[in-house]
């Protein structure tokens, strides 16, 4: 069962004016995120390992450290190209404060690697698909819907743009 997956997205802080400033860049995201897949064959991981692959594909930095030190091998984000720094989350709600953080303290003067960050998470509407469909466990993954809530409470502390995709069915 191959599918074509779809986005929905929310901007923060006019992330999208700042993705549209880079508009080829924007595109390769999309087109990473749309390319067809096996859902079947979908658990977290492989997902994971599947946009691991694209992403490099496409000349994106793997695992780039947020700081300048390597004292810290855990703080890194997960891809970053053209002063876009990408987080792909389908892991537990809890972990989107360390995945905000991560965005706001790369874009901060002294690091100054970022203009905007892009989280990719799933949706309900997927998570939920994947499980009753297929029987594949999404559930507790941090979703779509969730962040696009959550994001404007952490406005005095999350002050660099964000671009959400949310990868739906």
């Amino acid at each position: 069962m191959t599918s074509h997956l779809r986005l929905r997205i929310y901007s923060y802080r006019f992330a999208d004016q700042v993705l549209n400033s880079r508009l080829a860049v924007k595109r390769e995201l999309e087109d990473i995120l749309m390319a067809p897949v096996d859902l079947k064959a979908l658990s977290r991981p492989h997902f994971n390992e599947i946009l691991n692959q694209r992403f490099a594909e496409d000349g994106w930095e793997t695992q780039p450290p947020v700081f300048n030190e390597a004292k810290d091998p855990s703080a890194k984000m997960d891809f970053l190209k053209d002063r876009i720094g990408v987080e792909v989350e389908f892991g537990h709600a809890s972990f989107i404060g360390i995945d905000l953080l991560k965005f706001q303290v790369a874009s901060y003067s002294g690091l100054d690697k970022i203009d905007v960050g892009v989280y990719i998470v799933t949706t309900r509407e997927f998570q939920s698909y994947m499980g009753k469909a297929l029987d594949l466990n999404w559930d507790g993954s941090l979703s779509f819907e969730k962040v696009a809530r959550y994001l404007p409470h952490f406005k005095s502390a999350i002050q660099v743009p964000i671009y959400v995709m949310g990868i739906d069915v």
